[in-house]
C-alpha cells in the first residue's frame, strides 16, 4: 500500500521559509509525478507545485513562482517543497500527491500537474502558519 508523509510545517514570521518533505513508502520512480497542493481555512485545495519523476521537470502555481522550489530525492524517495518568502496567505495545510504511471495525468501530461483530481495518493498533510 502506497504511503506519502508530510512533514516540516511549522509556525513562521512573514519572509520566513520553511522546507516541506513528503517521503513515499516506496521508489518515487514508481510514479509519474508529485504534487504539492495546499489548503486553507474556508477555501478549495489548489495546486502549489508539481514535479515529474522521470526527468524532474516543474511546474508552479503563480502565485508561488519564484519563491517556492519543488525537488526529489530518489536515494531517499523523497519529495521537498522548499518555500521562501512566506506571507500569510501561504498559511494553511499542504498536501502530497502522487500521481500513478499510467494514471490519468500520465496520459494528460504535466501540464495538469496542479490540477488535484489528476492524482490518485494523498497524504494526510502538515500545517504550515504564518503570522507575525
Amino acid at each position: 500500500q502506497v504511503q506519502l508523509v508530510e512533514s516540516g510545517g511549522d509556525s513562521v514570521q512573514p519572509g520566513g521559509s520553511l522546507r516541506l518533505s513528503c517521503a513515499a513508502s516506496t521508489f518515487i520512480a514508481d510514479f509519474y509525478a508529485f504534487g504539492w497542493f495546499r489548503q486553507a481555512p474556508g477555501k478549495e485545495r489548489e495546486g502549489i507545485s508539481c514535479i515529474s519523476s522521470a526527468d524532474g521537470s516543474t511546474h508552479y502555481a503563480d502565485s508561488v513562482k519564484g519563491r517556492f522550489i519543488i525537488s526529489r530525492d530518489s536515494a531517499k524517495n523523497t519529495v521537498y517543497l522548499q518555500m521562501n518568502n512566506l506571507n500569510p496567505e501561504d498559511a494553511g495545510e499542504y498536501y502530497c500527491a502522487a500521481a500513478a504511471p499510467h494514471g490519468t495525468l500520465a496520459l494528460r501530461g504535466l501540464e495538469r500537474g496542479l490540477e488535484l483530481y489528476e492524482y490518485d495518493y494523498w497524504g494526510q498533510g502538515t500545517q504550515v502558519i504564518v503570522s507575525s
